[in-house]
């Protein structure tokens, strides 16, 4: 006889099967990046995890719709949020562009540098594991399922794992955004 953590479990196993590419095509028709997609559907799961004891019957039109409308606000949250980061980006990005600069070229040759240097050291707060499949999405560009084969460990995890390291790496480019910001504009 199946425990309850068991029949948990299998529910949520169930519910991946049947709503995780239904989930996923909602998620892109509202975000129109596959990256993006996969993280609201990663998200969307997390909530229903919290409320799955409130689910009943998997199949039935209540869960169906309750699915619906957990993966439709999602992604709309996380359009949203990415119109509020290319809000705050761009208006920076304007700024520089009105700067006149004497010296275009000395600055572009260290903007270059400066943004190879920044690349390594946004990746320097993750661990190995971390920078690894963080490297094998991007610029290997292998699927969570790819990544989890050649990392040994579940599809879930890699896609987790790159998740939180995705957050780091955005907060890290946000430090690194406003300590340039302050040199250019000290000057």
């Amino acid at each position: 006889m199946a425990t309850h953590k068991e029949k948990e479990q299998e529910k949520l196993k169930l519910l991946y099967d049947i709503y995780e590419q239904p989930m996923y095509r909602i998620a892109y028709a509202i975000l129109h990046h596959t990256e993006q997609a996969e993280d609201a559907v990663s998200d969307a799961f997390l909530r229903i995890l919290k409320n799955l004891k409130k689910i009943g019957d998997v199949r039935s039109e209540k869960t169906k719709h309750y699915i619906i409308s957990i993966i439709r606000s999602t992604a709309i949250n996380q359009y949203r949020q990415n119109q509020r980061d290319s809000e705050r980006y761009t208006v920076w990005d304007d700024r520089i562009l009105q700067v006149p600069n004497q010296k275009d070229d000395m600055e572009q040759l260290l903007a270059n540098i400066a943004q190879e240097e920044s690349i390594a050291e946004m990746l320097e707060p993750l661990n190995d594991l971390d920078r690894q499949i963080v490297l094998m999405r991007c610029e290997e560009e292998l699927s969570f399922r790819e990544i989890a084969e050649r990392l040994s460990m579940k599809e879930a995890a890699a896609r987790k794992r790159f998740e939180r390291a995705r957050k780091a790496i955005q907060q890290k480019k946000g430090e690194l955004y406003d300590e340039i910001r302050t040199q250019l504009f000290s000057v």
